[in-house]
């Protein structure tokens, strides 16, 4: 646990700016992240240095194909989420704070540096779970990484607020953000979310100049329609046709195991669309 950075007092309580749901938060509550808690006026991260998944992967794995090509990645998460998605692959460490669950190995930022560089990776990933919630711990991390010649990478649901861009923008190298849907009731029904702020979030970091790709599962009978995958593809030729777009196959997984996997017909249409507007188009999970 560690005093959080990212938060202002207001009215009695904690207002958090981590990210756009910047939560109003009372005396001994946490945000809907379950990780930022409110103890006697002041924000505390309840994940700082505690590391709940840690491995070495292709870069290619995040996914990042034009970025670093064939090096490897030194990729951790902590538990925690802002989003609660159905779909959720990794739903045993996102969603566990939110059942007060706290857990990871103690791992200082020097650590993580050291330990990316044994194992000869040209970059870390903070990856796995929403990454902008252990905003803070990112930062220190980034901060020493870059001294050592390493990048930094943030695999991301985007749903972030202007003040954690302002925060992490100088130290951060390249982001992969999901795209989830093209549709602000989908985002609010099946992840507790909203949409502009991701797109907000792209826009900026694509106008830093900080490298991009974005990623859309597509799932059956949720952002499958030809109206939404043309929507999503012109929003990202609007900013940057060079802007890498992949498209991953959905599988039944946490609350939709009951859902069909993504036909491969679907993929095949979604990247023929894609092709005409983009220059770089991917097909993943098949």
């Amino acid at each position: 646990m560690k005093k959080a950075e990212l938060f202002k007092k207001e009215n009695g309580k904690i207002r958090c700016l981590a990210c756009a749901h910047k939560c109003l938060i009372s005396e001994g509550k946490v945000g809907i992240c379950g990780v930022r808690q409110n103890k006697k006026g002041i924000l505390y991260s309840l994940v700082y240095g505690r590391v709940a998944a840690e491995n070495v992967d292709p870069i290619e794995k995040k996914p990042l194909y034009r970025f670093l090509q064939g090096s490897k990645t030194y990729s951790i998460g902590t538990v925690g989420c802002n989003m609660r998605c159905d779909w959720c692959q990794n739903a045993d460490i996102s969603q566990a704070s939110k059942k007060g669950i706290i857990f990871g190995e103690k791992r200082t930022p020097k650590q993580i540096v050291d330990n990316a560089i044994k194992n000869n990776c040209k970059s870390i990933a903070y990856t796995y779970n929403e990454p902008i919630i252990f905003i803070e711990y990112i930062r220190d991390i980034a901060k020493l990484a870059k001294k050592k010649g390493l990048k930094n990478i943030l695999v991301t649901n985007g749903f972030w607020s202007k003040e954690s861009f302002d925060f992490l923008k100088d130290y951060i190298d390249a982001v992969n953000i999901d795209l989830k849907t093209f549709n602000n009731e989908s985002y609010q029904k099946f992840c507790g979310a909203r949409l502009k702020p991701v797109l907000d979030t792209i826009k900026r970091i694509h106008k830093k100049g900080i490298h991009l790709e974005i990623t859309t599962l597509i799932i059956p009978g949720i952002n499958d329609s030809a109206k939404e995958l043309v929507q999503i593809i012109k929003f990202i030729s609007k900013i940057d046709r060079d802007i890498p777009w992949h498209i991953s196959r959905f599988f039944p997984m946490y609350k939709m195991l009951d859902k069909k996997i993504t036909p491969i017909d679907t993929l095949e249409r979604a990247y023929k669309i894609g092709k005409k507007h983009l220059n770089h188009v991917y097909v993943g999970n098949v």
